[in-house]
């Protein structure tokens, strides 16, 4: 998923930005209106998901649709081989694209997993499992859309003709609990940004755009 907006100055590297939250945050919604405002101001950007579009990535949409099973440890397992893969692809990788100077934005990167997996497995084992692909890309600004479960419900129920493996109540308080727990625990590495998501589309995309406008 791509669309590219003007030029970088020759040399420079891009910048990466990461959105992530609970499932009814709308950070879905709030990457395209990102890659809106990117499109206006004339930046060069990669606008791109985690699962990927890639095979790895299309066994875990089934996965979370309901449509195969695995154990809990191996649905990490392909979360981490699927971000490697979106690294490091030869045809798309998102690694490159920074280092050539494009900004890519992604619905999702590591601290998803950290989040998602960690209410199942110690957080530790997640974060080393995913080692490489922070060792190989941090971003340059990971920023969480805080919204409360129960809103983020009330979205899921609305939106979704078919809830996913993760979309129930009690695990998405267990999943927001994880994430507040992992940029606690990485805040020395990690520049990690909470922007409210409860109100309207309009006042948290304004919201996003000035945290990442001062990287731009």
């Amino acid at each position: 998923m791509e669309r590219n907006g003007q030029q970088t100055e020759q040399g420079r590297k891009g910048k990466f930005i990461a959105l992530e939250g609970i499932d009814g945050s709308g950070k879905s919604t709030q990457l395209r209106l990102l890659a809106d405002r990117l499109e206006k101001e004339n930046v060069d950007y990669h606008m791109t998901m985690e699962p990927t579009e890639a095979p790895i990535g299309a066994m875990l949409r089934q996965i979370l649709r309901g449509k195969m099973k695995a154990d809990n440890r191996v649905i990490a397992a392909l979360f981490a081989a699927d971000r490697l893969d979106h690294l490091l692809n030869e045809e798309n990788g998102i690694a490159a694209k920074v280092e050539n100077g494009t900004t890519v934005i992604t619905d999702r990167y590591y601290f998803s997993s950290y989040a998602y997996h960690s209410v199942d497995m110690p957080m530790e084992w997640v974060i080393q499992v995913n080692e490489q692909s922070a060792r190989i890309l941090r971003p340059t600004v990971t920023v969480f859309i805080d919204v409360d479960p129960d809103t983020a419900m009330e979205r899921i129920l609305r939106n979704r003709e078919q809830q996913e493996l993760y979309e129930k109540r009690s695990r998405l308080e267990a999943v927001r609990k994880k994430y507040l727990e992992a940029f606690d625990r990485l805040k020395e590495v990690e520049r990690v940004v909470l922007v409210d998501g409860n109100g309207s589309l309009e006042q948290t995309a304004e919201a996003v755009w000035k945290e990442v406008a001062g990287f731009l």
